[in-house]
């Protein structure tokens, strides 16, 4: 990495305190972000810039909850414990790495990255909110205690039915794909109101496989309707089990289920504040558990299943996931408004998946390889150019094929851009027809050989 955080305006609070905290946090990173290779190289300078950053950090969250404290900011118990997230999580699990790999340039980069990447989300998000600027993304998390009970009992089922080992690895799971998925949602409410329990399921499908099919004795490497039948009604079962450590929820009986497609598994972390939402770490791969709970449904996403018509659906979604031979596109840009328009540009054809930073990208292409990645150039933080970076240093990423997506042609940016050697550029502002027409033709060209 040899670019700078640039301050921007939009950064700033109101609050000198925090505004001020913020800008030299991201004067310690640049500091970092500005070694070069050999200075990288010295695993004492790494730690001591590393020290210090942390030192600055924790102080930072020290003062920014006293503040709040005084203020009587009512979301401080929910930006404290996004603080411990960061603080007693996040931080050593960076450490570790770090430390297994030596101080290795790439790690430090990672950790930089990392940093750099909550820092910017949680100024423009969770800070903006203690003004009143914007609403907190996670204020309707579960109580932190009530939410690690969650998690045991979790994982001691999965111990139990599935007799699997597993660890959270996220507490904030955004909906990100993870390889070749079932998406299952189980709806629960009762007959006296109109409150309802959301649960969202995801699994690998690797998982059903080498579990629930090996139970029933299926020797198969695909899903079929038997062992899809078999996993709704074992999935019904965890979800009971994990209800019935919750007093308020012994009323709920379940009122629908759904198989979903992943855009409509995604749409829903678009549209909704969850209690929770947990992503696990599997012998066997990875599992999501996301409950929206209690809430009124607008409308139901997904066909009903039920006892007529569940052989007939079951086998439907079974055949429209066998079909879905389409390319995987991940796109990375940090404007929503251009997410939307390529993705509607190309889903028809393509199976697209979008997230809005660097960092997001890394993660989502750690779970989920895609075939092609179009990267914003331009972004905050942790740029195209950073995140190409990364993918070239590691082994299983190196050959994933990267277009940039930039809003620049003037020949020194394009010159900037191609010396990078991506697999191409694209300019934002084409005419969408062009876009897919670019894209359309890199693969019938890679296709070609």
């Amino acid at each position: 990495m040899d670019n700078q955080l640039i301050w921007k305006n939009e950064f700033n609070i109101g609050i000198t305190l925090i505004d001020e905290e913020h800008q030299r946090l991201f004067m310690i990173i640049n500091r970092l972000l500005t070694l070069g290779e050999e200075e990288k190289k010295n695993k004492r300078a790494c730690e001591e810039g590393i020290k210090y950053f942390k030192e600055h950090a924790m102080k930072h969250f020290d003062d920014e909850e006293r503040y709040m404290e005084l203020t009587a900011y009512e979301g401080l118990e929910t930006h404290r414990r996004l603080h411990r997230g960061f603080r007693e999580n996040s931080l050593p699990a960076l450490e570790k790495e770090l430390i297994r790999e030596d101080y290795s340039p790439s790690s430090v980069d990672h950790f930089l990255a990392v940093c750099a990447g909550w820092l910017i989300g949680h100024t423009l998000t969770e800070d903006k909110a203690i003004t009143g600027e914007k609403m907190s993304k996670w204020d309707n998390l579960l109580p932190e205690q009530e939410l690690k009970a969650m998690e045991q009992v979790i994982l001691k089922l999965i111990q139990s039915m599935f007799h699997l080992k597993a660890q959270v690895i996220s507490e904030s799971y955004g909906g990100e794909r993870f390889g070749k998925g079932i998406y299952y949602r189980l709806v629960y409410g009762r007959a006296q109101d109109d409150e309802k329990w959301d649960i969202l399921l995801a699994f690998e499908d690797k998982i059903l496989i080498n579990t629930v099919g090996k139970i029933m004795g299926i020797h198969t490497n695909k899903l079929d309707i038997v062992l899809l039948n078999a996993v709704r009604y074992t999935a019904s079962q965890f979800v009971s089990h994990v209800m019935a450590h919750y007093p308020t929820a012994s009323t709920f009986e379940m009122v629908e289920e759904n198989l979903l497609t992943y855009e409509q598994f995604h749409q829903f972390f678009e549209d909704k504040k969850l209690q929770a939402s947990l992503l696990f770490d599997t012998d066997e791969g990875y599992f999501s558990y996301c409950v929206a709970a209690p809430r009124i449904l607008s409308k139901s996403i997904g066909t009903p299943l039920n006892a007529g018509n569940a052989m007939k659906e079951i086998e439907k979604y079974l055949t429209e996931k066998e079909n879905n031979k389409k390319r995987k596109i991940l796109l990375v840009d940090d404007s929503i408004t251009i997410r939307q328009r390529i993705r509607s540009l190309l889903a028809e054809q393509y199976e697209i998946s979008d997230v809005s930073s660097g960092t997001a990208a890394i993660r989502a292409i750690s779970l989920d390889r895609p075939d092609l990645v179009l990267l914003d150039y331009e972004m905050p933080v942790c740029d195209g150019s950073h995140v190409l970076a990364m993918l070239r240093s590691e082994k299983d990423f190196a050959e994933i094929p990267v277009i940039f997506l930039t809003s620049k042609d003037d020949p020194e940016s394009v010159k900037k851009v191609l010396s990078l050697k991506a697999d191409g550029y694209l300019l934002k502002y084409l005419n969408p027809i062009d876009i897919k027409k670019r894209i359309d033709e890199y693969f019938k060209k890679q296709a070609a050989g």
